[in-house]
């Protein structure tokens, strides 16, 4: 397990950015360096099942990248935000999990 989390540490970080998002606390730049992490953890977490042939992995990596994608953002109410934000954190830690190198 402490090999995985080794190895898995930006995943294991960008999970719990995406916990601490759903109380709504933060400023505004809290949200801005959330979705630039959550992509490039994603964009990487994509790569690493496609060199695996994790098909389903992949598909969903991509499209949480391209939901928190930070150049062209996605606006959508705080209230979705908070379920997105939650599902996608459960995406996070599972994929520690199951995308393996």
């Amino acid at each position: 397990m402490k090999k995985i989390l080794k190895e898995n540490w930006f995943t294991l970080v960008a999970g719990v950015m995406l916990l601490l998002a759903i109380p709504a606390i933060w400023p505004y730049g809290y949200f801005q360096i959330l979705r630039w992490v959550v992509a490039i953890v994603a964009i990487y977490n994509a790569y690493i099942a496609y060199e695996l042939k994790q098909n389903g992995w992949i598909f969903i990596m991509v499209a949480i990248a391209i939901l928190f994608n930070p150049i062209a953002p996605i606006f959508l109410q705080k209230q979705t935000w908070v379920i997105l934000d939650l599902i996608t954190s459960i995406l996070m830690f599972v994929s520690i999990i199951k995308i393996k190198k």
